[in-house]
């Protein structure tokens, strides 16, 4: 069958849906909800009559989706989360596999959230084979747990991937895979303003700013907030002009700045998007919590450092499970520790201050991250004509065509 579809001429193949095309997408969390809008709006540009179904945030129903239920409901962390709201999760996943199953998309999308979406993948196959089910955001199988991609292959028929080593975890499974970007290098255009947001918090043009970014959910406050802020004040007895500036999410600003009260240490506390970025592109060195957020400080070329303080047992299981030696992507992507990793028991303030003194005072340390981080950004679609997602909905359509070809070619 391979053979005879890569002989299908492109005209043919780009022929092959007469009707509107039918996305069904699902995003559990406002990552996905911002993947699923940038891809939805690329689908757009590629079919004016295409019609979208399914869950998602205010950025995916901006783009014209009608979201089954408030996807805010799926925006759980932890078992302690879960598990009083577990029957509730369980009938959404039964309400979508139903709305699925109605209206007979070209394409199911699943956008991260796996507990969920693949939940609903599951359900959706075990009743009907014709949906072609996407998965957009590969699990790390690669950090650990590699036999999920055995798994997944099962019930999936492709897979996106934002890193461009992973997907031969997947296709020697048989799962077919597409490299497709990582969104971060979409918002080159929004790298921020230092200037500006200089101008709008009253500081000097050559105030040193300190950001730090302590993650984005409670649990991680909890645990790094007093390590970061301890860091913070050693930073400050060497850099007395240096302004701490912590962007965060809205409804974590109350804590943070209850937390600092009587602690010597007044930090711009910020929530809007523009302000994050302005301070990442204003930022003479951030200390940050694991995560995306990494790259959007390389993007921002903003000198950082990663710290992470795990509890007990998640800490046991990250020494035993995990298999890569990095956990910063940049370091990942380069396969060399181009940014600090301080973890677990060397997430301590006297060593955090130290590496990021070095970054705000070393010339040649700045300047050789500067340099990796443009490397790793090539990496994963920096400078790439097709942005990730044109590449993400080209894959989408793709796998639709091949789908009705298919069926078409068992027809007697």
């Amino acid at each position: 069958m391979t053979d005879i579809l890569g002989m299908i001429d492109e005209d043919t193949s780009k022929s092959a849906l007469k009707e509107p095309l039918r996305i069904f997408l699902v995003a559990g969390e406002a990552s996905g909800d911002l993947l699923g809008a940038n891809l939805m709006r690329a689908l757009k540009a590629e079919r004016a009559d295409v019609q979208f179904f399914g869950v998602g945030g205010k950025n995916m129903q901006a783009q014209g989706m009608e979201s089954l239920f408030p996807m805010e409901e799926l925006s759980v962390m932890g078992l302690a989360e879960v598990l009083p709201r577990l029957f509730k999760i369980m009938s959404r996943i039964r309400q979508t596999r139903k709305a699925v199953l109605n209206i007979k998309p070209h394409a199911l999308v699943t956008i991260d959230s796996p507990d969920f979406c693949f939940r609903v993948v599951r359900q959706v196959k075990a009743r009907s084979k014709d949906i072609p089910c996407i998965h957009y955001v590969a699990p790390s199988v690669w950090a650990w747990r590699p036999k999920r991609a055995e798994k997944v292959a099962k019930f999936l028929d492709h897979i996106l991937t934002l890193l461009p080593f992973e997907p031969p975890y997947f296709t020697r499974h048989g799962l077919d895979a597409t490299f497709v970007g990582h969104p971060v290098v979409e918002k080159i255009d929004s790298r921020g303003d230092a200037n500006r947001f200089r101008e709008k918090y009253g500081l000097k043009a050559n105030q040193p700013v300190f950001c730090m970014l302590p993650g984005s959910r409670m649990s991680e406050l909890s645990r790094l907030l007093d390590k970061f802020s301890e860091t913070a004040d050693i930073v400050l007895r060497h850099r007395h002009q240096a302004v701490i500036v912590i962007p965060t999410l809205a409804h974590l600003k109350p804590y943070i700045e209850k937390f600092f009260v009587g602690k010597g240490i007044n930090p711009i506390v910020v929530t809007d998007d523009q302000d994050k970025y302005d301070s990442f592109s204003a930022g003479t060195a951030a200390l940050a919590a694991s995560g995306t957020v990494t790259l959007e400080l390389a993007l921002a070329d903003t000198p950082h450092i990663i710290a992470y303080k795990l509890n007990p047992m998640s800490a046991w299981v990250a020494k035993h499970l995990v298999k890569t030696p990095y956990v910063n992507l940049i370091n990942i992507l380069l396969r060399r520790p181009v940014v600090p990793e301080l973890l677990l028991e060397e997430c301590e303030p006297q060593p955090m201050s130290r590496a990021l003194l070095r970054l705000m005072d070393d010339r040649d340390a700045r300047s050789q991250q500067l340099m990796d981080f443009r490397e790793a950004l090539i990496k994963i679609g920096l400078g790439d004509p097709k942005p990730p997602s044109v590449r993400a909905a080209e894959a989408v359509i793709e796998t639709v065509e091949k789908n009705i070809l298919k069926k078409r070619s068992a027809l007697p």
